[in-house]
């Protein structure tokens, strides 16, 4: 799934259980942590929680909203409200116990 600033709203302040990948297409580690997010979709499509990406360079907004200073960036939203937050290249498996731990 991919965020912007327009659907950011309602699909993430309004909804359940959240992880947003704040990324830029120049940045390296935001290229090996794509395919992890993909991954982690997938495997959690079935469990209520929706993830995706937002690109910075094209939703200025909301990343100046959550003061966005580095990315990769993982936000993890739950009804809203951020409940775990992570900046730089992170494991699948923190990612995993991450969303767990808000199911």
């Amino acid at each position: 799934m991919l965020f912007t600033d327009q659907n950011f709203s309602a699909d993430v302040e309004n909804g359940g259980l959240v992880l947003v990948d704040f990324f830029a297409e120049w940045c390296g580690p935001c290229k090996l942590m794509g395919p992890m997010i993909e991954e982690l979709a997938e495997e959690y499509k079935d469990k209520n929680v929706k993830i995706g990406k937002m690109n910075v360079d094209e939703n200025r907004a909301t990343a100046e909203k959550f003061n966005i200073m580095g990315i990769p960036t993982i936000i993890l939203f739950k009804e809203g409200k951020i409940v775990w937050q992570a900046s730089g290249l992170q494991s699948k498996d923190i990612l995993e116990d991450a969303i767990n731990k808000n199911l």
